[in-house]
């Protein structure tokens, strides 16, 4: 089979369907070895579509003894002189992502559907004289307890748990607290039964988005081992950059050749593209699976994760706090591990949300203090992000309306400065101020740098120079602009420290239309008042 007829596992979370399909695996089996083998119960968090559901899936088909699945993987070789692998246990694989959580009951009927599959091969004993006692949410922690007993002594082995996207309940809801606390109080009572029968239980692996303290299960399973921060597991899901090179390496070079660059530019991109992620503190750098797999067969450079799009909560919050977003780009922001991993429903700071579920990552660890610097991954992400923020700044920013960012591209490609001044005038004129409280340098600072973020997308956006700090350089094939923003000012002094700063002598040669553009926005009527170019 030639890797242009390769197939890539985009979407599959089957680990059975994926062997015996002939889909492209990764081989993760190390892993699995490892934590099969060392009889700890486990918790794990990672963004969405990071490669989650397979791993449980994975650790399922160990479980069922399908040796022929792992055929030519590191964990056929590890398990050679194993004599008591690949036994069958019995498994109760909970997956939260089959249902919608909408309504308060939807989590029961979920568990309600798990727990009928399993009674029928394993039994429902004695179940009849405890629906007269109790209700529902206690009847279902019973018959969960009632089939661990009775699997385990039907079969003569410990069960298996695995529970996949937990916190699914719990985030689909999340602006309701009432349903999030009726969801909490159903896991809280129904995974208890993980604590009080380990004596049943031969493993347990739960995964999730997010780590909810004192919002879901974790109050009481406080024997599981968390290795979300773990360096030994910093690469148990996604894909490393050595993994890259050594399974993907094909469809790099296809990919290069029909982009018409070569292997090593095609490189580069996809790692500034999808690459970034980081979850240990020996900063072992990931790649998103999902859109890496849709790039490789699209052959093209898309923002595939953030075609769920992002959470509207998340965004109105940053708004609504004035969060400086610029500490997402720039690796300012200073957080420790259990800020970032004990996410409280109470809490209204969105950046540990934010980092859980992908929006952010970690870019350096301080080991004095034992904190990390976090940021946006990757151009995916950073782009994807603040285009949704935007919105939320201005609603009627989007494609067509003149004053959405490829508009503004336009004007910049073409030299068209009264355009360009139009654009940006009726941006901030569109922006709603519905509230005394809004202050509208954070609203200045904020859209400016998200506009000139996004145009960075298209065109080269540099904010430094070796006299100091400009605002704004813009560098096309046939055009320089240098934008220097006042605020309650005037135009004439931002262009004099655009001369006085001598920003524009690094142009000196260049053959280029050089723009130098002095702005003023006043606070008090939150609009564009001047604007000047020599």
């Amino acid at each position: 089979m030639s890797y242009n007829e390769r197939k890539l596992p985009i979407g599959i979370q089957s680990f059975e369907k994926l062997r015996e399909e002939g889909f492209l695996y990764v081989d993760k089996t190390e892993y699995v070895y490892r934590l099969a083998h060392s009889g700890i119960p486990y918790f794990l968090s990672r963004p969405r579509r990071f490669g989650k559901s397979l791993l449980l899936s994975t650790l399922k088909a160990y479980w069922e003894g399908k040796k022929e699945l792992f055929t030519g993987l590191a964990i056929e070789k590890l398990e050679e002189d194993n004599d008591k692998a690949w036994q069958s246990y019995p498994i109760f694989y909970f997956d939260f992502n089959r249902g919608g959580y909408q309504e308060k009951g939807n989590l029961e009927k979920v568990l309600e559907a798990h727990l009928s599959e399993w009674e029928k091969i394993y039994g429902c004993d004695g179940l009849e004289e405890d629906k007269n006692d109790g209700e529902n949410d206690s009847l279902l922690e019973i018959r969960f307890q009632r089939l661990i007993v009775n699997a385990s002594g039907s079969t003569g082995k410990k069960c298996v748990v695995l529970v996949d996207e937990y916190d699914k309940p719990l985030l689909d809801i999340f602006e309701n607290e009432t349903l999030v606390e009726h969801n909490r109080a159903v896991f809280k009572g129904f995974f208890s039964t993980l604590k009080s029968f380990d004596a049943y239980l031969q493993s347990v692996f739960i995964t999730g988005v997010t780590k909810f303290n004192k919002v879901s299960i974790f109050s009481d399973l406080n024997q599981l081992d968390d290795i979300t921060f773990d360096n030994a597991y910093a690469g148990i899901c996604g894909i490393t950059e050595n993994e890259l090179k050594e399974y993907f390496m094909p469809e790099i070079e296809d990919m290069a050749e029909d982009n018409e660059m070569t292997v090593e530019e095609c490189f580069d991109k996809m790692k500034s593209t999808y690459d970034g992620y980081s979850f240990s503190s020996k900063m072992v750098g990931v790649y998103n699976p999902y859109s890496l797999l849709r790039a490789f067969n699209k052959k093209q450079f898309g923002s595939y994760w953030f075609e769920t799009g992002t959470p509207t909560f998340l965004l109105k919050r940053i708004k609504r706090m004035n969060l400086d977003v610029k500490q997402f780009s720039d690796g300012t922001l200073s957080i420790t591990e259990r800020t970032i991993s004990d996410y409280r429903a109470d809490n209204n700071d969105p950046v540990p949300l934010l980092y859980q579920t992908g929006y952010l990552t970690i870019k350096n660890y301080n080991k004095n203090r034992d904190s990390y610097n976090i940021a946006f991954p990757n151009d995916e992400v950073r782009y994807g992000f603040l285009e949704n923020l935007m919105q939320e700044y201005s609603k009627d920013s989007g494609a067509g309306s003149g004053k959405d960012i490829l508009s503004i591209d336009d004007c910049i490609e073409d030299g068209n400065l009264e355009g360009l001044k139009n654009s940006i005038t009726a941006l901030f004129a569109s922006i709603p101020y519905t509230s005394e409280n809004v202050v509208f340098e954070h609203y200045f600072q904020t859209v400016l740098y998200i506009l000139f973020q996004l145009l960075g997308k298209y065109v080269v956006c540099e904010m430094h120079t070796y006299t100091g700090r400009v605002d704004c350089i813009l560098e096309t094939d046939n055009y320089v602009y240098i934008f220097e923003f006042k605020r309650d000012k005037s135009a004439d002094e931002a262009l004099a420290q655009i001369e006085d700063m001598n920003y524009a002598l690094p142009y000196v040669a260049d053959k280029r239309t050089l723009y130098k553009v002095g702005v003023n926005f006043d606070s008090e009527t939150r609009m564009l008042t001047e604007w000047k170019v020599i």
